[in-house]
Formats: C-alpha cells, sequence, structure tokens
C-alpha cells in the first residue's frame, strides 16, 4: 500500500492534494488542503481535478486559502501549551461560576446553555 493517497476520481493515480467535504445542510461543498487523515465522507482531489470543481445547481463552493505551508514548530508548540492548559484541572475556588446555565436546546451530546438570571430585586 502506498503513503501517498490517491485522487478519489475515477481511473485518476494523481497524488491528492485537497480535501472536498460536502455540508448538505448548508448545500455547500467545502475544498480544502488535505486533510491529515482520510475520512469517511469525503473526498481527496489531485490539483487538476479541483481545479475543475463544480457543485449542483443551486450549491455553493467554498475553496479555504490553501498556502502549502505547513505549521511551524512555533504553531505547534504554542498548540500544544494551549492543548495543556485546558487539559490542566481547576480549583473549585477559581471563583468561575460551575452549573448555573439553563439548557435551552440540546443537538447531539452538545448543549446551548443561557445563563441564568440574577435574581431582580423588586
Amino acid at each position: 500500500m502506498s503513503p501517498v493517497r490517491r485522487c478519489s476520481r475515477t481511473a485518476c493515480s494523481q497524488p491528492a492534494v485537497f480535501t472536498l467535504t460536502y455540508v448538505y445542510a448548508d448545500s455547500t461543498a467545502v475544498l480544502g488542503p488535505l486533510a491529515t487523515y482520510a475520512e469517511p465522507h469525503c473526498y481527496d482531489l489531485c490539483a487538476e481535478h479541483a481545479e475543475r470543481l463544480t457543485a449542483p445547481r443551486g450549491w455553493e463552493v467554498v475553496r479555504l486559502p490553501t498556502d502549502g505551508a505547513s505549521p511551524s514548530s512555533d504553531d505547534l508548540e504554542a498548540l500544544a501549551n494551549a492543548v495543556r492548559e485546558a487539559a490542566r484541572p481547576t480549583s473549585s475556588g477559581s471563583g468561575e461560576p460551575v452549573g448555573q446555565g439553563v439548557e435551552v436546546g440540546r443537538r447531539g451530546h452538545l448543549r446551548v446553555l443561557r445563563s441564568a438570571q440574577q435574581h431582580r430585586d423588586r
């Protein structure tokens, strides 16, 4: 098996350089840089097929900028530091309110919370 991913188009053996994803809810096709991993409902495209890409009538094509540059070591270090900071446990006395939101919506495992209103003086 070759470590280079190939274009998803039939009979094309060119290396993939872009990833195409369809956002059905928004009727949008998003073409961006090659994804790190091959995802099940995404399509890897070579430069030629990405250039000639058209979307169905009524759909919009969003082409994300691709500068071709890899992230610098500074970018990767900043990302790693942000992940470490987010994973660090917080103390209970941090002054940040916990559990004071009111659930107003839900989508899958995500919840939409609204801040609880303060008691109003009469």
